[in-house]
Parts: structure tokens; C-alpha cells; sequence
């Protein structure tokens, strides 16, 4: 009521007007505090239906989500498929699911986790991909005095065959022990100029401050990152290629650093893939601190197949209930 109205009212009707104000607030008050409020999201084992790495389920976390980053240029996989690729080395049945069977064994059972994520999310399909470590991390220094051990192109090819007779991509991947990006990205990049070639880095076994592969935490920052990106971005300009993925593992808040300032290009596609391990809602909690609350723009889910690491496993249709929706899925 404006003090215009208000001068033109007599005492009685002014009374009656305020009592008609004061009768509004107090309904208006009554209805706000009867309407339902969202309930507060949760984190921890008790957290089930609530939790926050889930979609409206009380994290404000949820708005970072799309990231508002640069158009999908022609050719990109992301995010109109699904990535779901199986991770290892031949050479080892303990680094994952890639080495743990006998190539066709492993490429049926990779033809099988295809199709059942195309049926569960037919508006994704699944791009199949094997993820190989090329680069492995080393407990002793080695000749390089470098903490990594490089493994021969011989086998590298032989993997990319098998992902060939799949329409696969192939992921290398580097675990550069006391080494650099600068050193090791060079070596990898004869099957980097390749179409259906991407590529992994690991901060878990990035010991730039220091120390011994396995025996502590990695790291990169965003810089490490970045030059890695925009190696990728070089190759696509040189040699015409389809935009790059690039998939970096994370576990832990240390893991990457100042992700905030990763840059985004269209000619490399940016992953930052959940690598933890344990009961589903551990892994829920780590996917919403170190994945939905610093976000870059593509996210990923790790599952493994041995009950010592995921016990249980996270079924498929939780992780699609996640915010954001994984498009890159590795098995190990």
C-alpha cells in the first residue's frame, strides 16, 4: 500500500486495510513453511537414494553441469557416445581385464559389456575402445633412471589390431614414473597421428615432486594437462585428424591440481575419469569431490571385475543416475 492510497483513508478503514495485510502475510507465511523443501543432499554409506553425486539430489554441485565449453566440431565421439573401453596390458593379468584372458575371450567379453550398455542407454551408443598401458610405472629406476618402463611397438601393434577387428579406438597410455609428458608424448606419437588412436595420462604415477611409483601419490596440474592437450590439438591441425580424447585419471584431491584452469579446445576432448576403488558409495563419494565439484568437461567411471576392488560392483544403471552421466566407462 503506497502512502498516497494510505493519506486518503479514514482511521476506521485504514485499520481494516492493515488487518487485511497482516492476514495475508500470515497465510503466505503458513503456505512457505507447509510447501516441501528439497531435502539435503548426503555423502557416506548412508547416504542411498540421497546421495549427491547423483542428479537433484541436493548438491549444488548439480548447476556446474554442462560444462559450457566450445561446440563439438565434426567427427568428436563426445558426447554423442559412449566410451567403454577395456583397460590393462597383455603382458600382465594383474594390471586389468585386457591381459587377464586370452585376446578373444577378452573381446567377447568386451562385445558383451558393449551391448549392455547400448541397451541400457541406446540414446549413447557404446563406442568400444581398449584402454593399454603403453608406459608403466617402475619401482626401480631402470636404466633411464627414469622409474618407467617403455613397452616395444611390436606390442602395442598388436593390440591395436585386436581393437581394429572390433571398430575400436585404442587408448596408450602413460605412466611416466620420474619422466615428463615433454619426454614420453614424442615416442607415442606415430600412433597418435592415427584417427582411432587417443590418449591417457596417469597423475597417480606422476612423481614430479619426488618420490617412488607405488609408494605414494602422483600428481599433475592443469599446466601438465594443458601441454598435454595441446600436443593433441598440434596433431590434430598437422595431420587433419578428428578431435582427440583425453583421458586423466583421478582418485584423490591432490591428484590433479588447479583444474579450474584446464583450458578446453574442440580439438581435444577432455575425460576426467573416476579411478577409485571400493563399495559403490565410496566411489560415489569420490566421483562428487574430485569429478562433479571441479568441473573440466567429460567425466568417467572406473569399474573393476575383481571383488578385492569393488565389492560390490556399482551396477550400470546407478552410474547413469550419476550427475553428470559418465560418457567414458573403463573396466579393469
Amino acid at each position: 500500500m503506497s502512502f498516497r492510497v494510505a493519506a486518503r483513508l479514514t482511521p476506521r478503514s485504514l485499520a481494516a486495510a492493515l488487518g487485511a495485510v497482516a492476514l495475508l502475510a500470515t497465510t503466505a507465511a503458513a503456505q512457505d513453511t507447509a510447501r516441501p523443501r528439497p531435502a539435503r543432499g548426503m555423502l557416506g554409506p548412508r547416504a542411498g537414494d540421497r546421495h549427491m553425486a547423483f542428479r537433484d539430489a541436493g548438491s549444488d554441485a548439480d548447476s556446474l553441469w554442462p560444462v559450457k565449453g566450445p561446440a563439438p566440431l565434426p567427427g568428436s565421439i563426445l558426447p554423442a557416445r559412449r566410451v567403454v573401453a577395456f583397460y590393462g596390458n597383455p603382458l600382465s593379468k594383474r594390471m586389468g581385464i585386457l591381459g587377464e584372458f586370452e585376446p578373444e575371450e577378452m573381446l567377447r567379453k568386451l562385445d558383451a559389456e558393449v551391448a549392455a550398455w547400448n541397451a541400457l542407454d541406446p540414446a549413447h551408443p557404446a563406442q568400444p575402445a581398449l584402454h593399454l598401458i603403453v608406459l608403466v610405472a617402475d619401482p626401480h629406476p631402470g636404466p633411464s633412471g627414469r622409474y618407467r618402463t617403455r613397452h616395444d611397438s611390436a606390442m602395442i601393434e598388436r593390440v591395436y589390431g585386436w581393437a581394429r577387428s572390433r571398430n575400436a579406438l585404442l587408448f596408450v597410455d602413460l605412466q611416466v614414473g620420474r619422466s615428463t609428458l615433454l619426454y614420453e608424448l614424442p615416442w607415442v606419437e606415430k600412433f597418435l597421428v592415427r584417427p582411432d588412436v587417443h590418449l591417457g595420462i596417469d597423475p597417480e604415477f606422476s612423481m614430479k615432486n619426488g618420490g617412488v611409483p607405488g609408494r605414494r601419490i602422483g600428481t599433475y596440474d592443469a599446466a601438465d594437462i594443458n601441454y598435454a592437450a595441446r600436443y593433441l590439438a598440434n596433431l590434430v591441425d598437422k595431420h587433419k585428424l578428428p578431435p582427440k580424447i583425453l583421458v586423466v585419471h583421478r582418485f584423490t584431491p591432490g591428484g590433479v591440481t588447479n583444474a579450474r584452469k584446464i583450458a578446453l579446445d574442440p580439438r581435444v576432448q577432455i575425460v576426467m575419469h573416476m579411478d577409485g576403488f571400493g563399495p559403490p558409495w565410496m566411489k560415489r563419494d569420490t566421483y562428487w569431490r574430485d569429478i562433479k565439484r571441479e568441473p573440466v568437461q567429460f567425466t568417467g567411471w572406473k569399474q573393476f571385475t575383481k571383488a578385492k576392488n569393488d565389492r560390490p560392483p556399482t551396477p550400470r544403471a546407478d552410474i547413469l543416475r550419476l550427475w553428470p552421466a559418465p560418457l567414458y566407462i573403463q573396466v579393469q
